[in-house]
């Protein structure tokens, strides 16, 4: 479980972290002192999960998951003043904790926690097991249905759509896949192994076991720093695995022959 620590006060974030020692499944990947460095290192490490303050500079914890884009990650409010606990739960706070925190309240979040991630990737099993049945066992796209048109992001205000042509490539981090569409970055809590059954084949593949692309906005292919790569319409270079080379080169000229709309 990756977690960052948001609190404008040193001996807050110490004394969570020391709290934090007792899970090994758990790893501190971030902290933040204020509203402003919240949302940029959430954004930049997307955690698991947020220990996030209330009452801070530059913006409090609420004004932090407003300017969050979806998904958000888990969040657990932690503040000296018990008065908040209404406000946290309407904004989706998987729990609320009231300094000075004690132990075993701390353990029992982070226990709620863990459910929540179990749940979340228990039902993203479930998923691609049935798809894989549907597909009478082979793994294939037969009885899956259409490719999907558009991907569902959802968030603690709502569902993002985003249209899978705008989408130029996807990339794996950790259980989440970042998409990069109209020069935006989305979170969505999804395997890159589920989301390449879900996508066209004949527009999206899949060039590295961490990225998939598509190929209307491919526009070289070439070796960068030494490395093969694909060059995107933006300039991007997503690194291409060396095993898929030959079948990245000819699925490029495949996709330029057949020119589909």
């Amino acid at each position: 479980m990756r977690v960052v620590i948001v609190d404008d006060e040193p001996v807050a974030r110490r004394g969570l972290r020391h709290l934090l020692l007792e899970h090994p499944d758990v790893a501190v990947v971030g902290e933040a002192r204020n509203g402003e460095e919240a949302v940029r290192v959430i954004s930049r490490l997307a955690p698991d999960l947020v220990l996030l303050d209330v009452q801070m500079p530059a913006g409090d914890g609420f004004d932090v998951l407003r300017r969050l884009e979806p998904p958000l990650p888990a969040v657990v409010f932690v503040t000296a003043y018990d008065e908040y606990a209404v406000r946290a739960f309407e904004a989706y706070a998987l729990d609320y904790l009231v300094k000075p925190v004690h132990e075993d309240r701390f353990r029992a979040a982070i226990e709620r926690v863990r459910e929540r991630l179990r749940s979340a990737a228990a039902l993203e099993e479930a998923r691609r097991l049935m798809q894989l049945l549907e597909s009478g066992g082979t793994g294939g796209l037969a009885a899956a249905g259409p490719p999907a048109g558009r991907l569902v992001i959802p968030g603690a205000n709502g569902e993002l759509v985003v249209d899978v042509a705008d989408v130029e490539w996807i990339e794996a981090d950790n259980y989440y896949a970042v998409i990069h569409a109209r020069g935006r970055r989305h979170l969505l809590r999804e395997s890159l192994d589920s989301l390449e059954t879900r996508l066209d084949p004949r527009r999206f593949l899949r060039v590295h076991r961490s990225a998939i692309v598509n190929l209307s906005f491919v526009r070289e292919f070439r070796r960068a720093d030494g490395e093969p790569a694909l060059i995107l319409a933006g300039g991007r270079a997503v690194p291409v695995s060396r095993r898929r080379r030959a079948l990245v080169a000819d699925a490029i000229r495949r996709f330029a022959a057949a020119r589909p709309d």
